[in-house]
């Protein structure tokens, strides 16, 4: 059982582990062993996450996320798959959180007739600047 929040869990069969062999360090050992780990959880189809979780997660735009809903978590980062099993699933735990956070509705503003003023000054120093950078070339 992966426990996300006091109200969400997600059993253990809901998950699907792949054991790969992983590249990088380990020596002649890293291609005898399968110790990276892929982890696919379906969102889509999961019973145990709430609906408004599960529409928060789809919507995000992860590379992770297929298009059917399955998220895929590749852990790879350690030498032995017990502890990348273990890092997949607090990454997991961690993508699931984020989505359990409302964002905050952004509200709207104008800029200040100050900033506009600013800025329009700046923009007037800067064609000021151009200008008499250049030679006048029909008065030779």
């Amino acid at each position: 059982m992966l426990i996300v929040t006091r109200s969400i869990a997600i059993p253990d069969a809901e998950l699907v582990e792949r054991f790969t062999r992983a590249d990088g360090p380990g020596g002649q050992h890293v291609n005898r062993t399968e110790s990276a780990v892929e982890l696919r959880f379906d969102v889509a189809g999961s019973p145990s996450l709430p609906d408004e979780v599960r529409a928060r997660l789809l919507s995000r735009r992860d590379r992770r996320m297929t298009d059917a809903g399955m998220l895929i978590i590749q852990a790879r980062r350690f030498r032995d798959q017990a502890r990348n099993r273990e890092d997949a699933r607090e990454r997991l735990v961690d993508i699931l959180r984020e989505a359990t956070v409302v964002a905050k509705k952004r509200v709207a503003t104008k800029p200040t007739r100050a900033s506009k003023e600013r800025r329009l000054e700046g923009k007037a120093q800067r064609s000021h600047t151009k200008k008499t950078r250049s030679r006048d070339w029909g008065r030779e």
